[in-house]
């Protein structure tokens, strides 16, 4: 009797140690990590960062607005048809007509507007509607737009651009600069690539073959190249091809940059059978050793 008590008593006793190891292996389990952001949230939420913070820094609004589409936008506006009409007279819907738009007061014209939206104030800028297309009812609590708003910030630029284009056309707010080379932020193939002239005369050897470029030489197949930083394109006495002679302006670092890295897109139809340098350091030479000739 004692054995068979010491025998259940001994099950009893290992079946609690398995049931506390368990316990605690489903806790580390399902408790791992919990400091940490899941690698792929199950959904988005607005504002939110990744671990770390910041994330990519968003492209200037300003920027898209310069890029944007207007002909994507008016396919956009087809999700606020149902809403709005945008022809110029049009009647007012379950929304207010839309024609002329940007610029316009908020909140004005005959429409029932919401108080929400008429104690807003201001005008309908590029700025303010790209606010309000990106979350309405964050821009004006209370108001009675059911429209739960655009996220994509590229596809409000073309709709703000599309309504901008219906009895509008607002001048579009100048985009910011791009860091110039050598400011922080700028990319590394941005920076200005300096010449080296020694090595520019030794790639020189590949347009010897029909390019003289000391003073006084003579044309070849093509032009002499002496002095040819500075000269108009497609001056002087030789024989250039239309395309050529329409280009207009001057060979400097950048045309001729242009140039040499590929004539034919420079210039379609020129006579050039070089077909160009794809090395951007390589050009660079080649510029630079031209300067002193």
């Amino acid at each position: 009797m004692e054995n068979r008590f010491n025998t259940i008593a001994g099950w009893v006793l290992g079946s609690g140690m398995v049931a506390l190891a368990l316990s605690s292996l489903s806790y580390r389990y399902f408790e791992a990590g919990k400091t940490h952001a899941p690698e792929k949230p199950g959904y988005a939420i607005e504002g939110g960062e990744g671990e770390g913070g910041g994330g990519k820094d968003e492209v200037p609004f300003e920027t898209l607005l310069a890029s944007a589409d207007a002909a994507k936008g008016e396919a956009t506006f087809k999700k606020c048809m149902s809403c709005h009409t945008i022809n110029a007279g049009g009647a007012a819907g379950i929304g207010p007509n839309l024609h002329a738009v940007m610029g316009r007061a908020i909140g004005s014209t005959g429409f029932a507007y919401s108080d929400a939206l008429k104690g807003k104030g201001g005008k309908w800028d590029f700025a303010s509607m790209n606010e309000w297309l990106h979350n309405p009812k964050k821009f004006a609590e209370g108001n009675k737009m059911s429209f739960a708003g655009l996220p994509d910030a590229a596809e409000r630029a073309n709709l703000i651009v599309y309504l901008n284009s219906q009895g509008s056309n607002l001048p579009l707010p100048a985009a910011p600069a791009a860091p110039a080379a050598g400011e922080e932020g700028a990319a590394p193939e941005t920076a200005a690539l300096v010449g080296d002239a020694a090595a520019g005369e030794k790639a020189f050897a590949k347009c010897k073959a029909c390019h003289t470029i000391d003073a006084g030489g003579a044309n070849g197949v093509g032009p002499n190249l002496a002095g040819i930083v500075g000269k108009g394109v497609a001056a002087g006495s030789f024989a250039y091809s239309d395309a050529l002679k329409a280009k207009g302006g001057t060979w400097d670092d950048a045309t001729l940059d242009a140039w040499l890295a590929k004539p034919s897109a420079f210039a379609a139809g020129t006579k050039m059978s070089y077909a160009g340098s794809s090395n951007p350091q390589e050009r660079a030479n080649l510029i630079a050793y031209m300067k002193t000739k």
